[in-house]
């Protein structure tokens, strides 16, 4: 690429990469704090994977009867709540948090204009480059052609951890003996279902297993899961699985999205012929995208490890809670893992997990922060991103502010904001 390829440039204060939740719950905290900011976004809207991935229910964001996650995450759900967009539910004897994802994108983009945040949708940052530990430029792509960007401060909240990598921060992938990282599945779901009629986990179960045995099914995941949804017909799936892939490979990104929309064509007419209440349904919708459980996690100023989650640690330097348990996907093939936490516990998140090792002037939030290949298995999921990019969002606006780099801000001075609000760290 030669400078005379870049056809404009622009100076940004702070500019956030990615309107998933955790991109999105920055980009509105820093822009109420006062900062321009400028949001890229790959598709055109906002919500990430719960709403291109349609990657549903979101989990518990309770720890026994206490919630343990506010903020702008509770700004959400009240505004899905207003629209009759939300409902809670539970299953295995979890809580989850049913919600509409058409309307959810409305609820996002509403609070991102309101907060003055500038939306570059469609746009895809496609190079970071770094001199002197700091990023000095973002190169980005749309229809417009080659432009770049001249950030003060960076929020990577690309899911993948693409701008740290890209800027040189250190990162790892998998899990420590091999480097194979959890599965890619495609959500999608199923109308007109006859709900009265549905058989019992159990049962359904039973004919899923036959069925594989049979040959009918080549999933190699262990078992159908699937969710109820906002809309009384409806029935959610997350029961794809394709293994040994790299989400921030192009080719296996490809394989997968093929692979996966295959096992639906599948899973879904299996449901049809098999299935007592499906005999009348039809397949609604797939996810736009295929989710990927992990990709990079970025190395930062702390690892959060799985004796913080399993012990439920409490970290002077907290900014975000979590009670989900490790759950682990079997990279290799069928079988996933769980590790629950005591009953009524939550571990916290600190500070210094998404503050990169080498890299100033960024912040990383959401799935990619700095943990372990078994932590991340409990931090990635969407609650706990909302979380940690609300406070990416306070701690850019505070460095911004201050004039110092964010690994040098008093971690209480973050909480005090946060606390502010509306976000729980007790």
């Amino acid at each position: 690429m030669k400078k005379a390829d870049i056809r404009k440039s622009t100076r940004a204060p702070l500019v956030v990469v990615g309107a998933g939740p955790a991109g999105c719950a920055a980009a509105i905290t820093a822009a109420r704090m006062g900062l321009e900011v400028w949001l890229v976004e790959r598709y055109g809207f906002a919500g990430g994977m719960a709403t291109v991935g349609l990657v549903h229910p979101w989990m518990s964001y309770f720890a026994g009867d206490k919630q343990i996650i506010g903020g702008i995450f509770n700004e959400v759900v009240e505004a899905l709540k207003a629209r009759g967009a939300y409902k809670d539910s539970s299953h295995f004897n979890q809580q989850h948090h049913c919600f509409d994802p058409e309307i959810l994108k409305q609820v996002l983009q509403k609070l991102l204009l309101e907060a003055g945040v500038k939306l570059h949708l469609h746009t895809f940052v496609v190079d970071a480059i770094a001199s002197q530990d700091k990023i000095k430029s973002l190169v980005i792509a749309g229809k417009s052609g080659l432009e770049e960007m001249l950030p003060e401060m960076v929020i990577d909240a690309s899911g993948d951890g693409d701008v740290a990598a890209w800027s040189g921060a250190a990162y790892e992938k998998g899990r420590a003996k091999d480097g194979l990282m959890q599965p890619a599945t495609l959500h999608f779901r199923m109308a007109n279902v006859d709900i009265s009629r549905m058989l019992s986990r159990e049962e359904m179960n039973e004919i899923y297993d036959q069925a594989k045995a049979a040959g009918e099914i080549t999933c190699p995941r262990e078992n159908l899961l699937w969710f109820d949804t906002t809309i009384p017909d409806q029935i959610h799936f997350n029961t794809t699985r394709v293994n040994h892939v790299d989400g921030t490979s192009r080719e296996d990104m490809a394989r997968a999205e093929i692979e996966n929309r295959q096992q639906v064509e599948e899973i879904a007419a299996f449901l049809q012929h098999r299935m007592p209440g499906f005999e009348k349904a039809y397949l609604l919708s797939t996810a736009s995208q295929v989710g990927f459980r992990e990709t990079r996690r970025i190395m930062g100023e702390y690892v959060l490890t799985a004796d913080d989650v399993l012990a439920a640690r409490k970290f002077d330097d907290r900014i975000a809670l979590s009670s989900y348990p490790i759950d682990v996907h079997n990279p290799a093939g069928t079988g996933t893992e769980l590790k629950y936490l005591p009953p009524g516990e939550f571990y916290s998140i600190p500070y210094r997990c998404l503050v990169p090792k080498e890299i100033n002037s960024l912040l990383v939030a959401g799935r990619p922060i700095s943990t372990t290949h078994e932590a991340h298995a409990s931090s990635r999921v969407q609650v706990i991103c909302y979380a940690t990019g609300q406070a990416a969002g306070v701690a850019a606006a505070l460095a911004l502010e201050n004039k110092i780099q964010p690994r040098n801000i008093s971690p209480s001075y973050i909480q005090q904001v946060l606390r502010s609000q509306g976000a729980i760290l007790e």
